[in-house]
């Protein structure tokens, strides 16, 4: 087999695929994370995540990201991280994903990439499901009343 052609790769995968610097300014982002998150390549480069982060969870984000930078360690490597997100237009999404710690030479890390997966129609599904068996348990458990 020839030698992978990695930026073809990246830019024909169906999951996003976006990559920050140490500060956490997007340096790399794919045609699925603009299909995700409505943001253009042109648009999302060199800003910072804050773009696709709800505000009311930047603060946690950014203690673990900072976190992470410092140690250079991650749990989420191998575990699915799943998280609300923001679409260009305001709407939030449910994604899911893991991360890469991008090391330089002396291993510090330099980045984060990520691969990314949108979930909000699973989501939906699920919490749609929880509340029916939720429903359907309350009625089995009045006296007297049958399913």
């Amino acid at each position: 087999m020839a030698a992978v052609d990695f930026e073809q790769l990246v830019r024909s995968m169906g999951d996003a695929v976006v990559v920050t610097d140490g500060k956490g300014d997007i340096v790399l982002w794919n045609a699925a994370a603009t299909r995700i998150f409505g943001f253009s390549e042109a648009e999302a480069l060199g800003r910072s995540l804050d773009i696709i982060i709800p505000e009311r969870q930047r603060g946690r984000h950014w203690d673990g990201y900072e976190k992470t930078m410092s140690s250079g360690q991650t749990r989420y490597g191998s575990t699915l991280l799943r998280v609300p997100a923001l679409h260009k237009d305001g709407h939030t999404l449910s994604i899911a994903f893991t991360v890469a710690l991008l090391k330089a030479e002396q291993g510090q890390v330099e980045g984060v990439g990520a691969i990314i997966r949108d979930e909000t129609s699973r989501f939906q599904d699920e919490r749609a499901l929880r509340k029916r068996i939720t429903e359907l348990e309350a009625r089995l458990a009045q006296p007297g009343d049958t399913a």
